[in-house]
């Protein structure tokens, strides 16, 4: 009996996904360990947090910020053969993303906007606020493959300049500069990541939730709680299999969650912890930062740069 065309057309399919499922690498499961990288310590004697990690090119870039008047920040750059240098000493970031051409794009609370930092050292205000004020504190970011920007605007460093919103909101910058407010009902708005085909957002919350906001035409739908019960739900970054690699701060652990909100990992730390991005020659080091100490962990999945 000859085969339908719509079942050889789903038999193709099927074969390329699992062609692209091997190719990928298996992500973790069970209980893993991450060794502290011993070349990064804290810059400043007061306390503080490194933050927002970012592969750009051969390095890893992160904010360095401490909890003084202000919260003082600097991008640091740790380089593939270990040394560690200041790539922008006065940034006021938290979280960092790279865009298509390569830029740092900063999440500033000292400025409370994003602002988008050139090799040359030129910086540009993306987005500097909305329906008239400037942001909370702008903590984490999503770039999407067509240039569309989400944020998380907490209220966490709220203090570092005057003003801010009277919500704390999860915002999208469209490719025309438009900022919209994607939600303001979620208390606390932390980590952010896109799916891997850019079509979900993912946005956790101190309400402890995991929501994913399906994304149709370029703009983000009602959001469905994906994973309940996360403990200080931080950063969070995505393999290239779609599973979220999820920061839990004082639990000192990152939690593995497949799409469908399928716990398949945990990775412990030995300190409180922020964010994590992969990076790596092969994009397959997954690298945690937290209270003034850098993670990382040689896996066989790749997976986003932040």
């Amino acid at each position: 009996m000859p085969v339908s065309t719509n079942v050889l057309f789903l038999s193709l399919a099927l074969v390329a996904k699992n062609a692209l499922a091997a190719s990928c690498g298996a992500p973790p499961s069970g209980m893993l360990q991450a060794e502290r990288v011993a070349a990064v310590t804290a810059s400043r004697a007061e306390p503080g947090l490194f933050e927002g990690p970012v592969w750009v090119k051969d390095a890893l870039y992160f904010s360095d910020f401490s909890f003084a008047k202000g919260f003082p920040s600097r991008v640091r750059k740790l380089a593939q053969d270990g040394t560690v240098s200041t790539a922008i000493e006065d940034s006021g970031s938290n979280g960092l993303a790279v865009d298509a051409d390569g830029r740092l794009v900063l999440a500033s609370h000292k400025d409370k906007a994003l602002v988008r930092h050139a090799p040359d050292g030129q910086a540009v205000r993306l987005a500097a606020g909305f329906k008239g004020n400037v942001f909370n504190s702008p903590n984490d970011i999503a770039i999407a493959g067509d240039g569309t920007i989400y944020f998380t605007d907490p209220d966490w460093q709220k203090a570092a300049a005057p003003g801010g919103q009277p919500v704390t909101g999860v915002y999208r910058v469209g490719t025309n500069g438009e900022v919209t407010l994607v939600d303001g009902t979620r208390p606390n708005p932390n980590g952010i990541a896109l799916s891997p085909a850019g079509d979900v957002l993912y946005v956790n919350a101190s309400d402890g939730l995991l929501v994913a906001y399906p994304i149709v035409e370029g703009v983000p739908q009602a959001g469905r709680s994906l994973v309940s019960g996360l403990e200080g739900a931080d950063g969070m970054t995505v393999d290239c299999h779609g599973n979220l690699y999820v920061t839990e701060h004082a639990a000192q652990r990152v939690r593995v969650f497949s799409p469908q909100g399928k716990q398949l990992a945990t990775i412990r730390v030995d300190a409180n912890v922020t964010n994590a991005a992969f990076g790596g020659k092969d994009g397959k080091t997954l690298y945690i930062t937290g209270a003034g100490a850098l993670w990382q962990l040689p896996l066989v999945v790749s997976g986003m740069p932040y």
